[in-house]
């Protein structure tokens, strides 16, 4: 069986340091739109204008096939997918019941976050005659296509990184990257979202995955699929220790 790379991914002071400044520009962000009366700024109108100017069919339908990984069934299977491979370090069933939820249930409970703040802020999306490929509903901040996105490729690309080598591990992790990036650019130029929405999608995510990451119980932080550390010798079902496949 395959043991995880060993190779620290995101070490928890770093996690919490990241959470603070995302989560620190999260809330500088919707302040100023709360100033600003919630309305567009002029970089994002002018954003809005040129993304809606030119959208050939072939666009919009490319757009449309983005946009849909980021709601429904293809962000919880990806956030199922990292914790099949977070778990496979462990022969305990508990753990390994553990590290398969995890995933899920941060996505669930931050798509939770997501929409209280969303209702709570009300920001008025673009005209909806500027919507093209898509059928949004609720509130425009923060763009949960975009959060949703983001925080499942993030996910499963920290799964990657801590479970498969790194010649593979890498150009992975960089594409899921692009993917969770590229559909929230895509409620931009579908015309549902102004930019500032986008934007505020994507801080709340890495901000809601790193202090996720800060969280993770000291006991499961000694597994070396997670920060690198072997197990303790004496500690069966974990990946390093007494127990462990070969």
């Amino acid at each position: 069986m395959p043991q995880p790379s060993g190779r620290p991914v995101v070490p928890p002071r770093a996690a919490a340091l990241t959470a603070g400044i995302a989560l620190t520009a999260f809330g500088v962000l919707a302040l100023l739109l709360a100033l600003h009366g919630w309305g567009p700024f002029p970089a994002e109108s002018w954003l809005h204008d040129r993304a809606v100017t030119h959208r050939p069919g072939w666009a919009v339908r490319l757009a449309g096939a983005v946009t849909d990984l980021g709601t429904g069934f293809p962000p919880y299977a990806a956030a199922l997918a990292a914790g099949v491979l977070l778990a496979r370090g462990f022969e305990t069933v508990r753990r390994r019941i553990l590290w398969i939820c995890g995933p899920v249930l941060v996505l669930a409970v931050g798509q939770l976050l997501r929409r209280g703040l969303m209702l709570a802020f009300a920001r008025p999306r673009p005209p909806a005659a500027d919507w093209v490929g898509a059928s949004p509903s609720g509130y425009a901040f923060p763009s949960g296509h975009a959060f949703t996105g983001a925080l499942a490729a993030g996910l499963l690309a920290w799964a990657v990184l801590c479970t498969a080598r790194r010649r593979l591990a890498v150009p992975v992790a960089l594409l899921l990257g692009v993917a969770g990036v590229a559909v929230g650019l895509t409620r931009v130029y579908l015309g549902v979202h102004w930019p500032f929405d986008v934007l505020g999608g994507w801080l709340l995510a890495v901000g809601w995955f790193a202090l996720c990451l800060a969280l993770v119980p000291p006991a499961f932080r000694r597994t070396r699929g997670v920060t690198g550390e072997p197990a303790e010798p004496g500690e069966r079902g974990e990946p390093g220790g007494r127990g462990s496949r070969p």
